[in-house]
């Protein structure tokens, strides 16, 4: 059975963008595009036919060797039910998204945001965030494919935060503790990452040990990166709606 990356046809400014985004990617993965587009029940709107096939034309256009599937849906629900087939590689959508849809999907899926106003700009990092704890490996793997697929350097940022002694005292945190205390962080972010350098040679990994929250890392992250990867539950944050460049979210907790 073939498999396809899934994104919709829209001919806003935004919703091209996404559709661009799409496109590139499938040519990466070497994957047909599958372009959804909404057909009501009823006789044909010759109108809205001909907008349609015009938008098709373009992005073949843009991107020939491309394979564009075209499959009318009567609804966007229905467009959402697809995604879950197992013929989906990733579903890539727009600003706009319904929360159903990013919560639902059983593959990965890319919310290209309103702010991304330079698709064709691909040259940044891949961003993701570390847990040397407990690290979530499909997540890995995802992060650093996409690296190794766009040639770009993965930024590996682990997230952490004083002690909470240090936090509740009244008395500035000393200056070689907080040193101490990074350092041992650093360790453990590069324990965590030694499998996955050995199985991504290629890909050159720049480790950051930041004193912010996750999302205020990826956030800032977002605004060099190219493509920031995600679980589902950090995506439940604002980071979607704010982020400067796409985000991949993939199915896990």
């Amino acid at each position: 059975m073939e498999r396809v990356i899934t994104t919709r046809a829209d001919g806003t400014v935004h919703g091209r963008a996404a559709m661009d985004w799409a496109a590139r990617e499938a040519g990466r993965r070497r994957l047909a595009l599958r372009l959804t587009h909404l057909a009501p029940p009823g006789p044909t709107d010759t109108a809205q036919s001909a907008s349609y096939d015009v938008l098709v034309a373009e992005l073949a256009a843009r991107h020939p060797s491309l394979t564009i599937r075209s499959v009318p849906v009567t609804d966007r629900a229905a467009a959402a039910r697809d995604s879950l087939t197992e013929r989906t590689e990733m579903l890539v959508l727009g600003p706009g998204a319904e929360e159903a849809v990013a919560s639902a999907v059983a593959c990965p899926l890319v919310l290209v945001p309103a702010t991304f106003a330079s698709p064709a700009w691909t040259g940044g990092p891949v961003s993701v965030r570390v847990d040397p704890g407990d690290p979530a490996v499909d997540v890995l793997a995802f992060a650093f494919e996409s690296a190794r697929l766009r040639g770009v350097r993965l930024h590996a940022l682990h997230t952490w935060a004083l002690p909470a002694r240090a936090a509740a005292s009244p008395f500035p945190v000393l200056e070689e503790d907080r040193a101490t205390w990074e350092d041992q962080e650093v360790q453990r972010l590069s324990d965590a990452l030694r499998p996955w350098r050995a199985k991504y040679p290629d890909v050159d990994v720049l480790e950051d040990v930041v004193l912010f929250t996750p999302s205020e890392a990826l956030l800032h992250a977002s605004e060099r990166a190219g493509l920031v990867v995600v679980g589902r539950r950090e995506a439940s944050t604002a980071l979607p709606r704010r982020s400067h460049c796409p985000i991949a979210v993939l199915p896990v907790p």
